[in-house]
């Protein structure tokens, strides 16, 4: 690809990744209007290290809390003994939905469920799913009920965003996106459902970029321009991924997310049309 492409893939990859509206699908719908390839799967893994290091970078001071309250608790033979070291273990027991999933079903995640139609449903169901948990954010808040936050999560809490962030597999489902819903639909506050969303996808953006570089090295590291396009689009997506965390964390304290909502439904309407004329070929 050219540097251009790899700048604008970038940029597309650090706007969608934390925004509610599916990184995956406009890696494939914008290429696709625009008459490029698929960057595919492996290219789209990888890159989200840039969004990553993002994310490290903004919950630094949170990170590097859990990290120690782990180690420290590892070490004086008590794991749960304070706060830091059980949000660290939730982050570990929300990510093992995703993880197990992702292995069963990592065939179809790369190949079938890539398919433009595919991500055209995803982005419309899911878009209802969080409009349902929206209203019911909103019914907790009207009738008094305290909303959660980070200090006061569950572990069934965490355990329900997990499964909530497996549904991110299928593409255009978007992996902010389900598990905000997630967390709105346990009852969390918006802004802790989308900073609980931010660390939870460390460990499994980590490990799904590591796997695909090392399985698609050859692939991905057999030119030159290969890996100037893999380098620049992750350099872009990181700083532009920063400054979508800060953007929907300020958003969200004030406002809901029917901004989302509304866009993903109209996308994906956008989108199933486009096919249906075969303006855009499916695969």
């Amino acid at each position: 690809m050219s540097i251009l492409q790899a700048i604008v893939l970038g940029i597309i990859q650090g706007l969608t990744e934390f925004l509610p509206i599916s990184s995956t699908a406009h890696l494939r719908i914008i290429p696709a209007l625009v008459g490029w390839s698929d960057p595919g799967a492996a290219f789209t893994a990888v890159i989200q290290f840039g969004t990553l290091l993002a994310v490290f970078f903004y919950f630094r001071g949170d990170i590097a809390r859990m990290i120690t309250g782990v180690v420290g608790g590892l070490a004086a033979g008590k794991p749960l003994r304070d706060r830091d070291a059980q949000l660290g273990w939730m982050i570990v027991l929300g990510t093992i939905p995703v993880v197990i999933l992702g292995v069963l079903f990592k065939k179809s995640i790369e190949s079938e469920w890539r398919s433009l139609y595919v991500i055209a449903g995803s982005m419309i169901v899911l878009a209802l799913a969080l409009m349902a948990a929206e209203i019911i954010a909103r019914w907790r808040v009207a009738h008094a009920r305290e909303l959660k936050r980070m200090d006061t999560l569950s572990w069934k809490d965490v355990l329900f965003t997990g499964l909530a962030q497996a549904v991110a597999l299928v593409p255009g489902s978007s992996r902010s996106g389900t598990t905000i819903t997630g967390g709105l639909l346990v009852g969390m506050n918006r802004e802790t459902a989308a900073r609980f969303s931010f660390l939870l996808s460390l460990p499994s953006v980590l490990a799904a970029g590591l796997f695909e570089l090392i399985k698609q090295r050859h692939m991905l590291l057999s030119t030159e321009a290969g890996v100037t396009g893999l380098i620049v689009a992750t350099v872009v997506s990181g700083v532009v991924g920063y400054a979508s965390i800060a953007f929907l964390l300020n958003y969200l304290r004030k406002r809901s997310t029917y901004l989302f909502i509304v866009y993903r439904l109209a996308l994906g309407c956008l989108l199933l049309a486009l096919l249906m004329n075969g303006v855009l070929p499916p695969d």
